[in-house]
């Protein structure tokens, strides 16, 4: 599994690096499927511009940038045919609803066992860690995001019960098998 836990996208080069690597292509040839369901409020919804500026930023050519807003069900290999899926901030509830009631949740499972990278955005994070009960299950610690004081960088154990806090510059990086906030 690769994902990206941020709180607020790729506010720092080294987050950014970090997707790039996890990409394993140039980013100009890499697809990338991004989804703004959590945006439910004003707050979010304004911040929507500079989530897609993220996935601009890193490389992705907008032709490769599929918008896909969870009301409908997309299946595996549909969902397979992109390089990373970025889920933005918002209503972390809402957004599991969704995932939840369309499937996609069953979706992710097989893109992330096959390669796939997800990056989340704040709710994006909220879902694929130990916050809900119906989670992703990515990690089993639990999050803040948009704190002021972040947990330090280093390796960690998912098996532990930990409490994790995100300021907007650093993330939690999942990939094969290890855990780091960086």
């Amino acid at each position: 599994m690769k994902a990206l836990l941020t709180s607020a996208g790729f506010e720092s080069k080294v987050v950014q690096s970090a997707f790039l690597r996890f990409l394993e292509k140039p980013p100009q040839f890499a697809k990338a499927l991004f989804i703004p369901t959590a945006a439910i409020f004003p707050e979010a919804i304004a911040v929507l511009p500079k989530c897609m500026d993220d996935l601009l930023r890193a490389g992705i050519l907008p032709a490769n940038i599929t918008v896909f807003d969870l009301h409908r069900t997309m299946p595996a290999d549909e969902l397979c045919m992109y390089d990373a899926v970025y889920l933005t901030g918002g209503s972390p509830e809402y957004l599991m609803v969704r995932i939840i009631a369309t499937g996609f949740n069953m979706s992710l499972k097989e893109f992330v066992v096959k390669g796939g990278v997800y990056v989340g955005v704040s709710a994006g994070s909220y879902v694929a860690a130990g916050n809900m009960p119906d989670s992703l299950g990515y990690l089993k610690a639990t999050l803040s995001v948009h704190v002021d004081a972040g947990t330090g960088a280093g390796i960690f154990d998912n098996n532990t019960t930990a409490h994790i806090n995100l300021t907007d510059a650093n993330a939690v990086v999942i990939a094969d098998g290890k855990y780091e906030v960086i």
